[in-house]
């Protein structure tokens, strides 16, 4: 099928038609997890009939939302070069991959009642190519040995939470916070100091 034809036309249609309900479902229900399907088209800019042909049921948009986000974490970790140079380095190119996914991240992490329990039960390729790197780094005499590395990637992740929370603080007056650009910097930091030997 050419990508100029009717049908690739209409497949490339459907695909940023699904993108766009898929991003304003993580705005809508991360301002209100009680969000409807009719919120989530509005905000997208469909119909009602639209969104319930491409996620007929809540549950499948949810669903769909973890298996998105899973996805882009794993593009995320790719874009990362996590076997090139440095482990340390390498590291912190993850954080910085991480850190861009937040909105996503935060809505699946602050709503578990949205049930996305299921789909991020299983140790992804993600979460295995994070813990080699840490072992890699430890062994290279980058990253300290001492500590564990299943537990460093459980606290790379509690870093970067709190980075999105000091960042979404900043967007939610009077909390205060930080600007986006800051919030990753003082994550990047932090994160230097804990690896460091």
């Amino acid at each position: 099928m050419s990508v100029d034809s009717p049908a690739g036309a209409e497949t490339r249609t459907r695909a940023r038609t699904r993108r766009a309900i898929l991003d304003a479902a993580v705005v809508v229900l991360g301002q209100d997890p009680a969000a409807s399907l009719g919120d989530v088209a509005a905000a997208a800019g469909v119909g009602r009939t639209t969104i319930h042909r491409y996620f007929p049921e809540r549950t499948d948009l949810i669903s769909a939302l973890g298996h998105d986000v899973l996805e882009k974490i794993e593009n995320a970790t790719a874009r990362a070069r996590p076997g090139e140079g440095a482990a340390q380095d390498a590291l912190k190119r993850l954080c910085q991959e991480y850190f861009e996914l937040g909105s996503g991240l935060m809505l699946l992490f602050n709503e578990p009642n949205l049930g996305m329990g299921e789909v991020w039960e299983e140790e992804s390729d993600s979460d295995r190519t994070v813990v080699e790197l840490i072992r890699r780094g430890q062994a290279e005499g980058t990253i300290d040995p001492a500590l564990n590395a299943e537990w460093l990637q459980m606290t790379l992740w509690a870093l970067l939470y709190a980075a999105w929370q000091h960042c979404n603080a900043w967007q939610r007056p009077p909390e205060g916070g930080v600007p986006k650009h800051e919030a990753l910097s003082l994550c990047l930091r932090t994160l230097e100091k804990l690896i460091a030997l």
